[in-house]
């Protein structure tokens, strides 16, 4: 079950069908700039099966996000990431170039974070961001978390962001 739609946005699964949408965005250097490469278009579609099984096991995973004309927008959603060794819940959030600076992010990570509480997923929410991008540390910050260097990821290129649900 994904969150409801927001005043501009509106979630779905993703499938296979979304391979292009899903190659453009998770293919863009300006997207992926914070990651060791952008994927090509096979490690899209691993990305999307990685999502479809999320769903299957957990009931929730990442999000193609869309307006409410059906324009993609990019992905956000919930997933387990390790964090001091055990699964933590994170909200992830990538959007696309052109959508980027308009407040989808926030707008998509919020229902996300909503969606978490609703399902009673706490009790600690996450985000796992590389020191370096600034614009999704923003993002966290809006959504009410902080840094928290009580919680390490495997990567020391990455801080962890936390807040309690």
């Amino acid at each position: 079950m994904h969150p409801p739609r927001t005043l501009r946005l509106k979630f779905r699964e993703m499938s296979l069908t979304d391979l292009d949408d899903m190659a453009a965005l998770l293919g863009d250097p300006s997207v992926m700039e914070f990651y060791p490469a952008p994927k090509g278009r096979d490690e899209a579609a691993a990305w999307i099966e990685w999502n479809v099984r999320n769903y299957a096991e957990h009931g929730f995973g990442l999000w193609a996000v869309e307006t409410h004309d059906g324009e993609f927008v990019g992905d956000c959603g919930l997933t387990w990431q390790t964090v001091n060794g055990t699964p933590h819940l994170e909200v992830g959030y990538h959007v696309t170039a052109a959508a980027q600076g308009k407040g989808f992010a926030t707008e998509a990570a919020l229902a996300c974070r909503d969606h978490a509480r609703r399902l009673g997923l706490g009790p600690l929410l996450v985000a796992v961001i590389h020191r370096d991008n600034r614009p999704s540390q923003r993002v966290a910050e809006k959504l009410g978390m902080r840094r928290d260097p009580s919680l390490r990821h495997a990567s020391p290129i990455h801080e962890v962001f936390s807040m309690r649900l």
